[in-house]
């Protein structure tokens, strides 16, 4: 029995083939990107690291669908028995992944308006795999679920409660499949039940999010009613005063179309440097580009930021734990964001911190007494578990 993960985002499909036991062995996974262009390619990537690559020009959902249906003939693999839909916003609904029927294709079909970029493709998605595979079970795993444990207190604004009864305004948070998985690879790591931890986790990448973690649950995070509030990242700006919207709509007559394009698309570190990716941005400060290296203050300064207030919040922190593409493989960054937290018993150890992740690797120095944590994200892996819980038949070992 083989499990299928979806992923269809705004322009790309990532998918991976597990086989449904215990331990998950993935056998295949790939990406199609660019969909729609003349740039759209297929990516695959089997067990043993061999990998192809071939051109998929103006290739779209449909078609993309139809190539994984292919690979799952070439590699003499029968239909999946479920498939497991990455679904960005469940709203207030969902706390839980759940096997996906009517009810629940409308519901993720009224959160729209709260991903307005995510949530058709990931119900393209879902429409398009029950025409492939009709007799599998379908299931959505919700990348909000994850914090829906927060108390009010935490996800709540300032505004007032029709806003939120009438229009669901609130802090929903975002990453949550990521933000699951490394807290459990990390409290495994650490030889401890999730549910004795508290935890930081910072899942940086393009986009960027943290994670206080009381005790296995999240009680807060740094994304809100979208994925723009928060930390710095690659094009949006993250925490912004709202007043800064209001003089633009009034008085530099800005539309809210505009200001949506350039929050979202133009902001952030490539509003700051013109670059969006820190690699990229650590050269340019290494030639001694200025803009690169107040776009790299800043974002080390605001993870900084956040990291104080979840000590605050939590009390009593065993682990900090950094995932994402920055957040697994920038040593630098790290460094600069645990930087003069001596006095709340975080050190690095630069050494350890220099090394490449492979899965988890501790990087704290001997005298700290906070374990550091750089752990490899695996969201696939995580929807793959959740659909386990939800399939109906004994496991295969």
């Amino acid at each position: 029995m083989h499990l299928l993960v979806l992923n269809c985002g705004s322009s790309s499909i990532k998918f991976t083939i597990f086989r449904a036991s215990s331990s998950l062995s993935c056998l295949l996974h790939g990406q199609l990107e660019a969909i729609g262009t003349e740039r759209a390619r297929l990516i695959l990537e089997g067990p043993g690291g061999q990998q192809h690559s071939e051109k998929c020009p103006s290739c779209d959902y449909r078609q993309g669908l139809e190539r994984i249906a292919d690979a799952f003939r070439e590699h003499d693999l029968p239909p999946p028995a479920g498939i497991g839909h990455r679904v960005v916003h469940g709203g207030e609904r969902f706390q839980a992944s759940v096997v996906i029927d009517p009810p629940v294709m409308a519901a993720i079909e009224a959160n729209i308006p709260l991903a307005p970029l995510h949530n058709p493709a990931n119900l393209e998605g879902i429409r398009l795999a029950r025409s492939f595979w009709p007799t599998a079970l379908q299931m959505a795993v919700f990348d909000t679920a994850f914090h829906q444990s927060m108390p009010p207190q935490a996800f709540r604004y300032a505004v007032p409660r029709a806003w939120y009864e009438d229009f669901g305004i609130r802090r929903y948070g975002f990453h949550g499949i990521s933000h699951a998985y490394v807290a459990k690879r990390a409290a495994e790591y650490l030889d401890e039940p999730l549910e004795n931890l508290n935890l930081i986790t910072l899942h940086l990448g393009n986009g960027a999010s943290a994670a206080a973690i009381a005790k296995g649950r999240g009680v807060d995070t740094s994304m809100g009613l979208t994925p723009l509030e928060g930390l710095i990242m690659g094009t949006r700006s993250g925490d912004l005063d709202a007043g800064v919207l209001l003089h633009l709509l009034n008085h530099r007559q800005m539309s809210a179309e505009e200001l949506d394009r350039v929050l979202n698309h133009a902001s952030g570190l490539v509003g700051l440097c013109g670059l969006s990716d820190m690699r990229r941005i650590h050269t340019a400060v290494a030639a001694g580009d200025e803009d690169a290296r107040l776009a790299l203050d800043m974002f080390c300064y605001r993870v900084k930021k956040y990291l104080g207030a979840y000590l605050a919040v939590l009390g009593q922190v065993d682990a900090i734990v950094f995932t994402g593409g920055i957040g697994e493989h920038d040593p630098e960054v790290r460094s600069r964001s645990l930087a003069d937290l001596n006095g709340f018993g975080i050190r690095l150890d630069e050494k350890k911190n220099r090394r490449l992740l492979t899965d988890v690797m501790e990087i704290q120095s001997d005298r700290a007494t906070m374990k550091i944590l750089a752990v490899a994200t695996d969201e696939a892996r995580e929807i793959a578990r959740n659909m386990l819980d939800l399939l109906p038949r004994p496991l295969e070992e």
